[in-house]
């Protein structure tokens, strides 16, 4: 694991049908094996609020600074969970976060900028939320916004492999928090 990211306990937020085995969050799971995978009960049930509890879970088993890496649906249920409840989560990486108007809980979320430090990666060619409605979510949630490209939705199908260039994002995002945390 790189040192920057030794601190923390990483956990990983797949969406809808959890992410298959060339999918970068996998691949990332086993480039780094001590990252764990938030489980979900019905990965085909897109629930805002059993999914983010799912996460509140996952985050109660251990008091340790956390990074949660998400993608599409995965990005709505971390970013409800940690608006709720900070506690102990350093940074968000929200990866191709799915359009919370096509899954009818816009309300459910936080309008408001998120407790610790985030970045949203979008695409330009995004079918699940368009680079302008991303980065809108990312304004309001005081994110850092990325655009990556023409990537589609981030995923298996984008052929990104290891995904070098967000492995660097999710770096970058630990020295932000441990800057944020250094300010205390």
């Amino acid at each position: 694991m790189p040192a920057k990211l030794s601190p923390y306990r990483v956990f990983v937020a797949p969406g809808l049908d959890n992410s298959g085995p060339e999918h970068w969050q996998s691949r990332w799971q086993r480039l780094y094996p001590s990252f764990q995978r938030i489980e979900q009960r019905d990965w085909s049930n897109p629930d805002l609020p059993a999914w983010s509890g799912r996460v509140d879970a996952a985050r109660q088993v251990e008091r340790k600074p956390t990074l949660i890496v998400a993608h599409s649906f995965g990005c709505l249920a971390s970013v409800r969970s940690v608006a709720r409840d900070p506690d102990h989560v350093a940074g968000l990486l929200l990866v191709a976060p799915a359009d919370p108007d096509k899954f009818g809980v816009a309300g459910l979320l936080p309008h408001d900028e998120l407790p610790c430090p985030s970045i949203v990666i979008a695409s330009s060619n995004d079918p699940w939320m368009s680079l302008e409605r991303a980065r809108a979510w990312a304004t309001r949630w005081g994110s850092t916004f990325v655009e990556a490209g023409a990537l589609g939705h981030i995923n298996a199908e984008s052929g990104l492999g290891d995904w070098l260039f967000g492995q660097q994002q999710l770096q970058t995002l630990a020295e932000r928090a441990h800057n944020a945390l250094s300010a205390y």
